[in-house]
């Protein structure tokens, strides 16, 4: 698809997670929206994308004999701050070759890139002490194999720390999340990013038909992982599960 086709239209936003080509549409978008995608983040979250990522990691407890897989890396963000806590080595993967390219591009501490699907990782059974993704998961075809995908490059105590948005679960700040996620950013993202994919117009949508916070834990259990711990951050805009395979 180029540039200029829609890739989400008013029937697909309807569940956007049952599309059975929703794979090859979330390929599209990214890689059409990865020129600004880096500046869309910082601007509408305000800047305290930077600070989420940052939690993230050091909820991971990173150590000197780490390695680290991060999934959907996109421009390699989560990754640079993986690099950083000093493991023994990172790896970013995405099956959007744009948003990668502009990874590769960015100076920083020394990181491997990969361009492969998260539901075929190309890496064998416990390669990695751990998996990281940022808000990447809902965009999965199959989110119960990408889950199992994670379990299976894992080696017995590693642990899956997974970034997420999710929804304030009541009150003001519910109400107030669900008009700037629904109305002001798809509106302002799109004039900023100049897309024409409807790609933040899919991005909340995305968000609000996904598991909740509770059954996403489930997920990880259901999926072989022996414990999941889910950490709220700024009133539940975003949530950190970090999820270990047994011993």
């Amino acid at each position: 698809m180029s540039k200029s086709d829609k890739v989400w239209d008013a029937d697909l936003l309807g569940a956007p997670h049952k599309a059975s080509d929703k794979a090859h549409r979330v390929r599209s978008m990214f890689n059409a929206i990865a020129p600004r995608y880096e500046l869309v983040n910082s601007v509408f979250s305000a800047g305290r994308d930077g600070y989420w990522r940052q939690k993230a990691v050091a909820l991971a407890k990173v150590r000197k004999d780490d390695d680290v897989l991060d999934v959907a890396c996109g421009t390699g963000d989560f990754s640079r701050v993986f690099a950083a806590a000093k493991p023994r080595s990172v790896i970013g993967c995405d099956f959007a070759h744009e948003m990668l390219v502009r990874a590769v591009s960015r100076e920083g501490p020394r990181i491997e890139w990969c361009e492969a699907d998260a539901l075929r990782l190309p890496f064998d059974n416990g390669s990695f002490s751990i998996v990281s993704c940022a808000f990447g998961i809902r965009n999965l075809q199959k989110l119960e194999a990408g889950l199992r995908e994670f379990h299976r490059i894992l080696r017995p105590g590693g642990r899956a720390v997974v970034l997420e948005f999710s929804r304030p679960r009541r009150g003001i700040m519910r109400t107030l999340y669900e008009f700037y996620a629904n109305r002001l950013m798809p509106f302002g993202a799109t004039m900023l990013s100049g897309d024409r994919t409807g790609a933040y117009r899919y991005l909340p949508r995305s968000v609000v038909s996904f598991p909740d916070t509770s059954r996403l834990v489930e997920m990880f259990l259901e999926s072989g992982f022996s414990t999941c711990n889910a950490t709220v951050l700024t009133t539940g805009v975003v949530t950190v599960y970090v999820a270990t395979r047994e011993l």
